[in-house]
């Protein structure tokens, strides 16, 4: 009986002390940090928070009602082969410094992180620089030869765009790394709190709730607008808001589609907003057991039709797999779902390949020449 105590007691320790161990871990920076004082009460105060987070304007599940855990195990242990590439994915090398000075230029570095500059303005949207996407560097790292541009490519940043606090969209290494280069930082609601953690000046960061905006010079504005999804770095979810942004720059309008499940504000932003310059969507990372916070390929194409744009960027692939589906499978099926009577056109640039608007777009079908 003793033997067993003892047993049971160093079982006990051994669970006390690997809680304890995660506890330590979740408290170091990479985790950011919770809205509190002023920023939490704007938060409380907003419509689109209650019962503790916020909420989509749709009832949306993570996870689709009915789902089975063991099924989506089984489904891991059964993903295909070439979800993940085995050989390099190629890349252009671009002088972000020497981008043209006129007009507007839109360079994609892989998954959702891209640059726009016009007219002389920068942006930088969601970069995720470090080659992982996770608070860990052995977990989620980005497909070979993705990883072609650093924090060290970047310029001088005007605007640095955040649309939500997930770790393929919001990456501590990158941001740390970037801090003294940006001048401005616009964000939802409560992102704020982890880019102070991290060293940000607060004067320099705007935080929007959903159809707010922010006008950062004449002709250049952003709306924060409703995206399909959540938030959330720990274990809880909804402490910081999720959007998508209308932008105003030099006579263009652009839309930063962020990441979000299919739904009617689709159609709402371009009944509101539209007709888009660029669209820039989530094209990828969706799956059966996830269908409202990510956008299947054909919703995709309808998503760009709701909005009415000229032109179609996908993203949201080609860098990580954080979903089931071969990595290939999100472009094909989308290049399959325009139809003759679209009236936009899809550019598929290939990571670093500069897209300039009204000039002839990049859309060869890159990711067929390579591998298998």
């Amino acid at each position: 009986m003793n033997r067993l105590k003892k047993m049971l007691l160093y079982l006990l320790l051994i669970i006390v002390l690997l809680a304890l161990g995660a506890w330590l871990f979740m408290q170091t920076a990479v985790f950011g940090a919770n809205a509190s004082g002023n920023r939490l009460a704007r938060i409380q105060k907003s419509k689109n928070y209650r019962d503790g987070s916020f909420q989509n304007v749709d009832p949306t599940d993570v996870m689709r009602r009915g789902a089975s855990y063991i099924d989506l195990m089984m489904d891991n242990l059964r993903k295909p082969a070439d979800v993940t590439p085995t050989y390099q994915i190629p890349t252009v090398k671009t002088d972000l410094a020497a981008l043209p000075g006129s007009g507007t230029s839109v360079v994609w570095f892989g998954h959702s992180s891209y640059l726009v500059k016009s007219e002389g303005i920068t942006l930088l949207i969601d970069p995720v620089l470090s080659g992982y996407a996770s608070p860990v560097s052995f977990f989620g790292k980005a497909f070979p030869g993705t990883n072609a541009y650093t924090a060290a490519d970047m310029p001088r940043i005007d605007v640095l765009v955040l649309t939500h606090d997930h770790y393929d969209h919001l990456d501590y290494e990158t941001l740390v790394a970037l801090r003294d280069r940006v001048t401005r930082v616009v964000a939802p609601l409560g992102v704020g709190a982890h880019l102070e953690r991290w060293g940000y000046d607060p004067t320099r960061i705007t935080e929007l709730d959903w159809t707010e905006d922010v006008t950062i010079s004449e002709g250049f504005s952003f709306t924060a607008v409703p995206a399909r999804h959540f938030s959330g770095r720990g274990f809880a979810r909804g402490g910081s808001l999720w959007a998508a942004y209308v932008v105003d720059i030099n006579a263009q309008r652009i839309f930063l589609g962020g990441d979000s499940g299919y739904g009617p504000h689709f159609k709402a932003i371009g009944e509101q907003y539209g007709p888009f310059d660029l669209a820039m969507l989530e094209c990828g990372q969706y799956g059966r057991d996830w269908p409202s916070i990510h956008m299947f390929p054909n919703e995709v194409a309808q998503a760009a039709r709701d909005l009415h744009t000229k032109v179609l960027l996908p993203v949201h692939w080609a860098k990580f797999a954080l979903a089931l589906h071969p990595w290939r499978e999100p472009i094909n099926q989308l290049t399959q779902a325009i139809t003759p009577a679209d009236s936009f056109a899809l550019t598929t640039p290939r990571i670093g390949e500069p897209v300039i608007l009204q000039q002839q777009l990049p859309n060869s079908r890159w990711w067929e020449g390579i591998g298998n």
